[in-house]
């Protein structure tokens, strides 16, 4: 399911002496089927525009559309409940949303929400407790008995049993360790996979934009100002150190290997990328290749 913005505008408390303009003509597109990173520096408009991805805020002025469905500032909230349902928001730290007894009465009570009854609801949340690599084992105990790693899972499980067609993920992988951030970045992943899933990740890391994505919308000021992959966003270090926006550290370290005379096509985004670039500068005599006398 695409989402589209058309000549959105956003602004908090309008009319207030409070009054704040947070987004200002947007007009971008999240493919169907997408990976799409949504970048941008503390109070660029990221957490703005991603509320208007399932309807939590309308815009002030211009469409979204949501798949079919046309959110406008005269949109009536009574109707977006099943708009929510297609597309689900992984928030920052999601654990701290968990409230229910047990595991499985959690990730149950957004499909029992909906109509969905007791058993086929908890059927589901054994589903979906699998999908997130958690054994049925913890579907009986309490969530808050779980670790922190668990924890997120079970909450993204809940997520998931809302069967979304779009996965919108705030820094999902923040206050993990780096084996607990690549495992929820690859369990993500298997999920785009197997679900058909249309991901929208919002994130400070530019190594899962590089290692994920396939879709850039980069925001400053309320504005997107730049779209494209990955390799067209960070092809120019230049314009990203200038937008207060970083690089993955491969690229980052052969922008260095630039500076000390090495030459690039293009930028590596991965370390695979640079490992063999490099191969190919080398001489053939560095792999035993170089000519021998004969005997």
């Amino acid at each position: 399911m695409a989402i589209e913005f058309k000549q959105v505008d956003f602004t908090y408390q309008p009319g207030t002496p409070f009054e704040t303009k947070a987004l200002a003509d947007i007009n971008v597109t999240i493919p169907t089927g997408s990976y799409t990173a949504l970048i941008g520096h503390t109070g660029s408009g990221k957490s703005t525009l991603l509320q208007h991805l399932n309807a939590l805020l309308k815009p002030t002025s211009g469409t979204v559309l949501i798949g079919d469905r046309e959110i406008t500032p005269a949109t009536s909230n009574k109707d977006l409940k099943s708009l929510r349902r297609k597309v689900g928001i992984v928030f920052q730290f999601p654990e701290s949303q968990l409230f229910e007894e047990t595991v499985a009465k959690d990730i149950a009570f957004g499909p029992q929400n909906f109509g969905v009854s007791e058993a086929d609801a908890l059927k589901t949340a054994a589903d979906m407790l699998d999908l997130v690599g958690l054994p049925a084992t913890l579907l009986d105990r309490s969530p808050f008995d779980l670790s922190g790693g668990q924890m997120r899972r079970v909450a993204i499980a809940g997520v998931l049993a809302m069967q979304p067609q779009v996965l919108v993920l705030d820094e999902p992988t923040a206050g993990l360790d780096p084996q607990g951030r690549l495992d929820m970045m690859e369990m993500f992943a298997q999920l785009r996979h197997d679900q058909d899933l249309t991901v929208v990740l919002v994130t400070h890391q530019m190594d899962d934009v590089a290692n994920y994505a396939d879709h850039v919308i980069v925001m400053d000021q309320g504005r997107v100002v730049k779209t494209g992959t990955p390799r067209d966003v960070f092809q120019d270090p230049e314009w990203l150190l200038k937008h207060q926006l970083g690089l993955p550290k491969t690229t980052a370290f052969a922008r260095q290997l630039v500076q000390k005379g090495l030459h690039f096509d293009q930028l590596p985004l991965t370390e695979d990328e640079l490992a063999a670039d490099l191969v190919a500068q080398l001489p053939a005599s560095a792999f035993g290749g170089g000519s021998t006398d004969d005997e």
